[in-house]
């Protein structure tokens, strides 16, 4: 293909740099797809378990985690090109358990200790995750951070999230932990949309995904959960002990979180996939929208989506979580920008360029896209971000791959 795609060395080095993890024992499978102006390459390496097992293949189903996140939210982005929502609506009439929020004096501050929200909250506080609540890593331990964990607003605990409608009731239990608009928050906002959508449209999530988005787009493998006949897909998922590294197992395939459809379709981590699935959503995106001769998005929504769209104020706590958390993030995070469900990068810190979007996932997962390379790099594995070894993966992968341009 010569300069339209990757250097056959540097594709070498690539696969060299993968089997390398992989052959040290900590990685024990993993599926790359990497594409560059429609030169697509595809690498299958080590086992579906730790212990052996079959081997990992093209289509081998990945539990996505927060990978999820800018691929569901292009249902909600679906219903602002079609003006049944407006970026600057007030959600409450779709969303009441939100209306009339109280907010934290402080971040630490006991849960009573409130004072009115300045402003309702708007579609685009949740499509930005600046609407006041959500995951902050620098404040466990923290009374509005227990409260989280205890009513089970997160998908990261054995106890599943409830259906819907008693999620939001809980929800709205809570203050918020910033006034609407005021700082980025990690999670809470990208399951909120898919609540909103389902409201909004009259039909669950995932039937709104599936009909607009993921059948237009091919994508059969992706849902949130995998039916029986396609459990033998889905590897084991390991949370390796961070003091041991012993392989832990966090979800088994078959009797799992993910055999059976869950109570709560989570836009911010349930999603399963596969590379190429994934593929063809990141293509689109690259191609302004477009699949084929059929438009998904509007151009101007991917736009929206896939460029910054905060302030440094806004952006300051997923700094601080990526910079001085490194720990707990493994270095990731650190891109300057979020668009809508996604990350941005806004400065050059690592050998991607300005304008790349995508995200990452705590069960070892990357997906991102370039617009300057147009090039598409996704890689999935099935070990769990409470050890560092599919981040250091994900980091090696991304070094290579930009080495690999021809």
């Amino acid at each position: 293909m010569g300069n339209s795609g990757f250097s056959e060395a540097g594709l070498r080095r690539l696969h060299d740099v993968l089997t390398r993890h992989v052959e040290s024992g900590k990685i024990p499978g993993l599926v790359a797809l990497v594409d560059r102006g429609g030169e697509t390459h595809v690498e299958t390496i080590g086992t579906m378990q730790h212990d052996g097992g079959a081997p990992m293949r093209r289509d081998t189903i990945f539990r996505m985690a927060s990978t999820s996140k800018p691929v569901a939210v292009a249902a909600a982005m679906v219903l602002v090109d079609e003006c049944k929502l407006r970026l600057d609506d007030v959600v409450d009439q779709w969303l009441p358990e939100l209306a009339d929020r109280k907010v934290l004096t402080r971040i630490d501050a006991p849960l009573d200790d409130t004072v009115p929200a300045r402003r309702p909250i708007t579609v685009r506080d949740l499509l930005t995750s600046t609407f006041g609540l959500g995951m902050d890593m620098t404040s466990l331990g923290t009374p509005i951070m227990g409260a989280i964990f205890e009513q089970g607003l997160t998908p990261d605990l054995p106890t599943p999230m409830p259906e819907p409608d008693e999620w939001m009731r809980r929800l709205g239990t809570l203050p918020l932990m910033h006034q609407p608009g005021e700082r980025w928050q990690y999670q809470i906002s990208n399951d909120l949309l898919g609540v909103l959508v389902a409201r909004v449209t009259g039909q669950s999530f995932e039937a709104f995904l599936r009909e607009r988005i993921f059948d237009p787009l091919g994508m059969k493998d992706t849902g949130f959960h995998v039916p029986a006949e396609k459990l033998d897909r889905l590897p084991t998922l390991y949370a390796p002990n961070p003091q041991t590294g012993e392989f832990l197992v966090w979800d088994e395939a078959k009797g799992g979180r993910w055999s059976e459809p869950p109570a709560f379709q989570g836009g911010g981590g349930g999603l399963v996939s596969t590379v190429d699935d994934y593929h063809a959503y990141f293509r689109m995106l690259l191609n302004h929208g477009m699949h084929g001769n059929e438009r998904i998005l509007s151009r101007p929504a991917v736009e929206l989506m896939t460029t910054n769209r905060l302030t440094p104020e806004q952006n300051a706590a997923r700094n601080t979580m990526a910079t001085e958390n490194v720990h707990i993030s493994f270095g990731q995070g650190q891109h300057g920008g979020w668009g809508m469900g996604m990350a941005v990068r806004t400065y050059r810190g690592d050998y991607a360029p300005i304008g790349q979007f995508g995200w990452d996932g705590g069960s070892g997962t990357t997906t991102y896209a370039d617009p300057e390379n147009q090039l598409t790099g996704i890689l999935l594995t099935q070990v769990g971000m409470s050890v560092p070894d599919p981040a250091r993966l994900i980091h090696d992968f991304w070094t290579t791959l930009y080495q690999a341009i021809d």
